[in-house]
């Protein structure tokens, strides 16, 4: 049995799952969110809990659909009760980002400013011109908006300028080293 796939999934106060033929829908005080779940389990909801089930115990497409169902509920109730964030930070002289309506305007050191419009359900918080927090309700969504801000300018290995994510760390490699 899947380690993962055998943990219940607590549902908090204020949050109502729905269970239909091959789909569930989350309703929490942060949105709505809905998936298809992965063939070959089942998901039941007992006394404040969901439960995921295999439908055939030894299949090996069960097994392997076991844990990963029960991880995509957890961030589904997760997601529609606390939500999620990315913090990144913009590391360089000169780079910044900056809000415009429904953009994100960053100078990055190229010949053009990048403009960037937060996909449906991501909000963008600026810190500091050098620090933006993305969040939202669904984990693939924020992890995706945060990875393409990411793309735009990625860190360096010698100065370590570009984006990067507040707990990542960067390889520093070393420069030239004078002739002798």
């Amino acid at each position: 049995m899947s380690r993962i796939g055998k943990l219940p999934v607590a549902v908090p106060a204020g949050v109502t799952v729905e269970v239909t033929e091959g789909r569930i829908s989350v309703k929490g005080p942060k949105g709505t969110l809905a998936r298809e779940l992965p063939p070959r389990v089942s998901v039941s909801v007992e006394s404040g809990k969901l439960i995921v089930a295999r439908e055939e115990p030894d299949d090996r497409t069960a097994r392997a659909m076991h844990g990963l169902a029960r991880t995509l509920l957890r961030n589904l109730v997760r997601g529609v009760s606390a939500g999620f964030s990315r913090t990144l930070d913009i590391v360089g002289v000169g780079y910044r980002v900056e809000q415009k309506k429904d953009y994100l305007v960053f100078a990055l050191g190229y010949s053009h400013p990048i403009y960037y419009e937060l996909p449906a359900g991501v909000q963008a918080k600026i810190e500091s011109p050098t620090r933006l927090i993305v969040s939202g309700a669904d984990a693939q969504v924020v992890g995706s908006a945060a990875a393409t801000i990411r793309s735009f300018r990625e860190p360096e290995p010698y100065k370590g300028k570009g984006i990067k994510y507040s707990d990542e760390t960067i390889r520093r490699k070393e420069g030239k080293s004078g002739a002798r």
